[in-house]
């Protein structure tokens, strides 16, 4: 053999060697909504993203596309993730349902990961935080430290995930201040922080002295730091640069240890469709820091209720309880099923205002 045909073999046998290698290695995928800079959803999900990458090192290439609105986009990208070669993707948007389940059809080798969705294949699995506990902890802390007795809260979409937020908050803000009373402003956006200043600043200018919000930016807390004297929390991410005020907590969606668990049955060929609904307890939901600003009873008082609620010793939605129109919803020490919370359309007793359709 001359040394020409003997480099030209080594050469083919390195490139297959390589070529085995790069096929040996799982890829990820994330179908982001908004920048992985929000300070809040999406940030989190890339930390999760990276947390990937960190514990499976060269075992894992992960890829990523933020910013993609729900809809037709997503379909395009999440084809596109399919078609790159991606072992597993996670979409990680409700709006992102039907397109993460018409493109799962298309490629039945391709895992799905669809967040705080409700439709399965046997290639799409559903995940989600049940964010409402944390939004039990921050009501509670809304209800004693508010002086004017007005909360305002920013919702997104009025769909299930955000009523039940609005509805835990408001029960226990309710429960340690009766005469609290929520104002909600729909922007109609996961991540606008044009739109959240706006609805802030509208909160603030009708006396809400306390903001909670279920959108991603951190506009929200540099207008209630603007306006002074006014508290918040952190959604989705700990948003510690606005601490000690006007941000006094935060809850905090820990994705990691979910996705590290996903890519390895995926490794270990042991992926199955499923649904994964965790809280407090299991660590998918934490209670950030709560502030000095805080008085030292109150956050006693938040934490017994976070530790009890991890336990699983108390349930935030325990009757009694009614619906807004006055109507029997639960009865004393009854507590909700996870249907009737995964598809909640109505407010309890004591919200003002429609939810639109």
């Amino acid at each position: 053999m001359n040394i020409k045909a003997l480099l030209a073999g080594t050469a083919l046998a390195l490139g297959l060697a390589g070529a085995a290698v790069a096929q040996d290695k799982t890829k990820v995928g994330f179908i982001f909504v908004g920048p992985i800079g929000d300070g809040g959803w999406t940030y989190e999900h890339n930390e999760g993203r990276l947390a990937v990458e960190e514990h499976f090192g060269d075992a894992v290439e992960t890829v990523y596309q933020e910013s993609v609105p729900e809809g037709a986009d997503a379909e395009r990208a999440m084809t596109q993730m399919a078609l790159g070669g991606a072992d597993i993707i996670f979409t990680t948007s409700f709006g992102y349902m039907d397109p993460t389940i018409n493109v799962a059809a298309k490629f039945p080798d391709v895992k799905f990961e669809h967040a705080t969705g409700f439709k399965r294949a046997d290639n799409v699995s559903t995940y989600s935080a049940r964010f409402y506990e944390g939004r039990a902890v921050q009501g509670h802390i809304a209800g004693k430290m508010t002086k004017t007795n007005k909360i305002g809260y920013i919702g997104s979409y009025p769909i299930p995930e955000v009523i039940r937020g609005i509805n835990s908050a408001y029960i226990h803000a309710k429960k340690v201040n009766p005469d609290v009373e929520f104002s909600v402003i729909w922007a109609y956006t996961w991540f606008d922080p044009a739109k959240e200043a706006d609805a802030a600043k509208a909160l603030i200018e009708q006396g809400a002295d306390v903001i909670l919000q279920h959108t991603d930016s951190t506009a929200p807390q540099a207008a209630a730091q603007e306006a002074g004297d006014v508290i918040t929390f952190g959604q989705a991410s700990d948003m510690a640069e606005y601490a000690p005020m006007p941000r006094v907590s935060s809850i905090i969606d820990n994705w990691a240890p979910y996705y590290i668990d996903r890519v390895q049955a995926v490794i270990d060929g042991t992926w199955e469709s499923m649904d994964t609904w965790d809280g407090i307890g299991p660590g998918m939901v934490e209670i950030g820091e709560i502030t000095d600003a805080v008085p030292a009873e109150v956050k006693a008082e938040a934490e017994a209720l976070r530790d009890a609620i991890a336990a699983g010793e108390y349930h935030p939605f325990t009757g009694p309880l009614n619906k807004q129109d006055g109507s029997a919803w639960l009865a004393e020490g009854e507590v909700a099923d996870d249907g009737t919370l995964a598809g909640m359309n109505f407010y309890v007793e004591g919200l003002t205002g429609e939810i639109p359709q």
